[in-house]
């Protein structure tokens, strides 16, 4: 099983090359048969210069140019479009994932999931200087995902995700622009029909540069897709179902479990 990797990067060049480093040296002490596909999101710094490097440093590194407008979901949804591996994970550019983490869940989907869920609040999940505020509205927002859509999952707007290609191309078309796509592929993928685990996954603030993230900005947005979610699970009548026939024993409102486990 391949594995792609999709980093978006936005003005990254103080972090972009460790996080590279680091990741592509741990997958190749794996073993793992995998390419990391970095995509530059308009950057106005070093950041390609950067990446011209990383790509003759580690054969298995590559990166595209996004076209304007740049934003996190048009960044993602062009990593989507290129990535060539049997499985593709979202990865951030600020190295707020662990390599061990990807490659955790790697393993883990190669039970036969469709899909790996990171969770960093229960399960073992860790996170390291979150701030206060936004880990309040953080948790409220995905309380408010959990209730509405019916589900155990804790974690929804993690970003950091693992999906086969199948689930990637079963989640079209993709509508998010910006972060809330975060929310919208692993809500479709439920919604559809496809088999998730959820293990746990550690977080740690970005030591470099700001985040791009704009809470204020983001709500209309975050909750447009939730309730476009919504609406397809309960008035599609399965229409985009994956087959027509699998069993939904995640997102039933009768029996809310998770299909798969969530490591203890």
């Amino acid at each position: 099983m391949r594995l792609s990797v999709v980093i978006p990067a936005h003005n990254e060049e103080g972090c972009i090359r460790s996080t590279v480093d680091q990741l592509a040296t741990r997958l190749s002490q794996e073993g793992l048969e995998y390419e990391v596909v970095v995509v530059n999101d308009n950057s106005t710094d070093g950041t390609e210069n950067i990446l011209k490097e990383l790509t003759k440093q580690h054969p298995a590194v590559r990166y595209v140019n996004n076209q304007p407008p740049h934003g996190f979901g048009f960044a993602v949804r062009r990593g989507l479009e290129c990535f060539v591996g049997d499985a593709v994970a979202v990865y951030m550019a600020d190295a707020s994932d662990s390599p061990e983490d990807l490659i955790n869940f790697y393993h883990k989907l190669a039970e036969g999931y469709d899909c790996v869920f990171g969770t960093r609040w229960s399960g073992g999940g860790l996170v390291f200087d979150y701030p206060w505020p936004k880990r309040f509205l953080n948790r409220m927002a995905n309380r408010f995902i959990q209730l509405i859509m019916q589900i155990r999952y804790d974690d929804v707007t993690n970003a950091f995700k693992l999906y086969r290609r199948e689930v990637i191309q079963g989640c079209q078309p993709i509508l998010a622009y910006h972060y809330n796509l975060t929310v919208e592929l692993p809500l479709k993928a439920i919604v559809r029909g496809y088999s998730y685990a959820v293990v746990p996954n550690t977080w740690h603030n970005r030591r470099t540069g700001q985040s791009k993230l704009r809470i204020k900005e983001m709500g209309s947005r975050y909750l447009f897709i939730v309730l476009y979610c919504f609406l397809e699970k309960w008035l599609s009548r399965r229409d985009y179902h994956r087959a027509n026939n699998i069993t939904e024993t995640n997102c039933t409102p009768s029996d809310p479990v998770l299909t798969g486990t969530v490591n203890e």
